[in-house]
């Protein structure tokens, strides 16, 4: 008889970890005190926790491990930015980025998926293709991993895949970075960002509070279609009035991300449309420059549509951030990386 398999105790939120040592007759204050060893203080063995009795380190060991991740390569830019190339169990890589940011801050982007399905086109990871949703640890671990290298200041959920195409396990995800006992992300320091999956935006809403950051890219439905073939399914009207529904605290704004596409959707028509969108909406909109990659034809805008793009939307009173870019010299562009490196395979 094939003996059961051990189960990751980085997969297990806290109410699953209580649950778990229930099973070993144990209190729930156990799951509090192995959560502050796991995440507080990067122990990967049960025998390190010595405020547990011999016996229960002993039965975790048995029923359970502790997984541990090492980036398999990486790479940092002249300005501080760290790419992070992991291999999975199943041979399968995701990436993650450090980005350094002001005062010694730093924020990390993460993945939630092995490729992804939705297909934009100006989006290298979508030329993959998917190849399956990251489990709740896999997701945490890329935040262990880099935290290794420094204090982690916030998280934003926009690396490789749809993160509301892996609902589930995200939200587990979150739950787990949100243990105070843990790593104590509050949940104003972190930022989901989906492309515009409705129905899940909503249910999103109702399971955990989150950031919002919706990738909008276009302000007629003819250029979304082409650009973001989820539109066909959600198009602008209903991704709008989601938003208009989506709950926000007194502090929050959803933000809208817009990459800038020379000759496609950088004018000022397309300016004046988006502001139109977005009225009604506590928003704020972070315009991002196309990172131009091969095999795309799409261009990055001329500098001076980029600035009067940017002071249309400031002169009508709405938020907008033009986004730095950020490690240009290593292949921080989502999915660069891992496209080079399998190349080589």
């Amino acid at each position: 008889m094939d003996k059961p398999q051990r189960i990751d105790i980085k997969s297990l939120t806290f109410e699953a970890l209580v649950d778990f040592l229930s099973a070993f007759g144990k209190e729930k204050f156990r799951a509090r005190q192995i959560i502050r060893w796991i995440y507080g203080r990067g122990v990967t063995s049960f025998a390190e926790m010595t405020d547990l009795s011999k016996d229960l380190r002993e039965q975790l060991a048995e029923k359970a491990y502790i997984s541990d991740w090492t980036p398999e390569v990486t790479e940092t830019s002249s300005d501080g930015t760290k790419k992070y190339l992991f291999r999975l169990a199943d041979g399968q890589t995701v990436e993650s980025v450090r980005i350094p940011m002001e005062n010694d801050r730093s924020t990390v982007c993460i993945s939630t998926q092995v490729g992804c399905a939705m297909q934009c086109a100006f989006c290298l990871t979508g030329t993959f293709g998917l190849s399956r949703n990251l489990e709740t640890a896999e997701i945490v671990n890329q935040v262990c991993a880099v935290a290794k290298d420094g204090p982690v200041n916030n998280i934003v959920l926009m690396g490789m895949g749809e993160p509301l195409h892996n609902l589930d396990n995200v939200v587990d995800a979150l739950k787990i970075l949100y243990l105070d006992d843990g790593m104590g992300f509050g949940t104003r320091k972190v930022t989901l960002s989906t492309c515009g999956l409705v129905p899940e935006m909503l249910e999103l809403a109702k399971r955990i509070p989150v950031n919002l950051a919706v990738s909008l890219n276009a302000t007629t439905d003819e250029v979304r279609d082409r650009l973001m073939p989820v539109n066909r399914r959600y198009p602008l009207k209903e991704l709008m009035a989601a938003c208009r529904a989506y709950p926000l605290k007194p502090h929050q704004r959803i933000t809208f991300e817009y990459i800038l596409i020379r000759g496609v959707n950088d004018s000022l028509d397309d300016a004046k449309r988006l502001v139109k969108l977005l009225h009604g909406i506590k928003a704020k909109v972070n315009l991002i420059p196309f990172n131009e990659h091969a095999g795309s034809d799409f261009k990055a805008p001329m500098p001076a549509e980029i600035e009067a793009f940017q002071t249309y939307l400031l002169d009508r009173n709405i938020v907008a951030i033009r986004r730095a870019s950020k490690g240009q010299d290593i292949s921080a562009a989502c999915g660069q990386l891992k496209g080079r490196l399998d190349d080589k395979a």
